[in-house]
């Protein structure tokens, strides 16, 4: 809108503006407008992230434990650090592979928490971790059910869930 004042008032203090009809003074703003409206069209119809990447809850396992108590589901944890290199890897490849979000959207609660911040390092302690990425997969009641330590691949990550959803 301040881009159309500011065309605007460029535009009216021109000699051609004289020279021009008000319904093509018209013309050009309808021009400028539509452009605008149409990106935000499209903004509003994108398909949702849930499908493009596991959407993860973070830092907070109290919240974990909450949702998946109320929506009967597992949790999966992505226990990482923030100099991992395979953790980042995780989080660039694995974690944004369609068929795995949507997998783990649909059945799990996801939680990425970091371990050297906040409650992270207490939780580490708490479950006996010595290396990162390690992925972890606990019931609603907080008890771990399956895990696995390192870069894993989408497939991999898929069926890592399946078995701990199977037990």
């Amino acid at each position: 809108m301040i881009y159309m004042c500011y065309f605007y008032v460029l535009f009216y203090q021109s000699t051609m503006f004289k020279q021009l009809r008000l319904r093509n003074f018209a013309g050009l703003l309808l021009i400028a407008i539509l452009p605008i409206s149409a990106s935000a069209q499209n903004r509003q119809k994108q398909p949702s992230d849930d499908n493009k990447q596991i959407v993860f809850i973070e830092n907070s396992w109290d919240e974990a434990l909450r949702q998946a108590s109320a929506q009967n589901k597992y949790i999966f944890v992505d226990a990482y650090a923030s100099w991992c290199g395979p953790c980042k890897l995780l989080e660039m490849t694995t974690f944004k592979n369609r068929k795995a979000a949507v997998f783990y959207n649909r059945n799990f609660v996801n939680i990425a928490i970091d371990m050297e911040k906040g409650i992270g390092p207490r939780l580490a302690a708490q479950w006996g971790l010595q290396a990162y990425p390690t992925l972890i997969i606990f019931n609603a009641k907080g008890v771990p059910v399956l895990g696995t330590a390192g870069y894993i691949k989408a497939d991999d990550l898929i069926r890592f869930g399946q078995e701990a959803l199977n037990k």
